[in-house]
């Protein structure tokens, strides 16, 4: 695992969007695995300018998000769908036909689900999956607890995850209880994993999934066994660690 301190939240993005970038030259119909809230955005945003400045081509690249709200049509404000297309898609020249997001509104979510699994593979797998960090050590809606081995289903938010998006929805009474997320297991089939953390807030998270045990109680610990993970944090997020990481 390797492990890079950067100055601050705009480094991070830009050390973040240099290495997505590298791989879209490499091979341009990479399949990328996306994550939504603030982290990314600064990685996005440079995304979007080096397509726009320097001709970066998302044409061929198809997406896998990794997570969304049940209940929550597409066009809703505070979906991921909406977020991706908002913060992203619709500024790149991204084949809509190459996007996947899970569907929140699908009739039958478990065969959704299953079939969520079935696109990935048929895609050939996620080459490069973004992940962020929730202060407990959460990646996607793998909530403290989840199965180490678990694929994509539907999750029960926990109730201080819906407290903490309440900020976003007016009243935690309009966070959905239910989301879609992809399973741990999927998440570690990913040829390669860049983990994104900034601020303060993610030091003690950073801090455990960097030199603490595997545990399932801290899903994030579970970076420590794949065999081409990077963890980019920033100066905040990285305080707590007790090494000496590249910088």
């Amino acid at each position: 695992m390797l492990v890079i301190v950067t100055k601050d939240y705009e480094e991070m993005s830009k050390v973040a969007a240099k290495k997505v970038a590298a791989l879209i030259r490499k091979k341009p119909n990479c399949v990328l695995g996306l994550a939504t809230g603030s982290t990314p955005l600064g990685l996005y945003r440079e995304l979007i300018r080096l397509h726009k400045e320097e001709g970066l081509d998302f044409s061929k690249v198809t997406t896998f998000n990794l997570d969304e709200y049940v209940g929550l049509p597409p066009e809703h404000p505070q979906s991921y769908h909406y977020f991706m297309w908002e913060n992203f898609f619709k500024h790149i020249n991204i084949d809509r036909r190459f996007v996947f997001i899970p569907h929140g509104m699908a009739d039958d979510i478990e065969e959704h689900c299953r079939w969520y699994e079935e696109q990935i593979a048929k895609a050939g797998g996620i080459d490069l999956q973004i992940l962020g960090i929730g202060a407990n050590g959460h990646i996607a809606f793998n909530e403290p607890g989840s199965s180490l081995g678990s694929r994509t289903r539907i999750k029960t938010l926990t109730e201080q995850t819906r407290k903490d998006n309440a900020r976003f929805f007016g009243s935690i009474d309009q966070v959905p209880k239910y989301a879609i997320t992809m399973g741990i297991g999927t998440i570690m089939d990913a040829r390669e994993i860049l983990l994104l953390a900034s601020g303060k807030a993610k030091a003690h998270a950073i801090k455990i999934t960097v030199e603490g045990p595997i545990t399932a109680m801290v899903p994030a610990t579970i970076v420590q066994m794949h065999p081409r993970a990077t963890i980019i944090a920033d100066e905040e997020a990285a305080s707590e660690l007790s090494g000496k990481y590249e910088g």
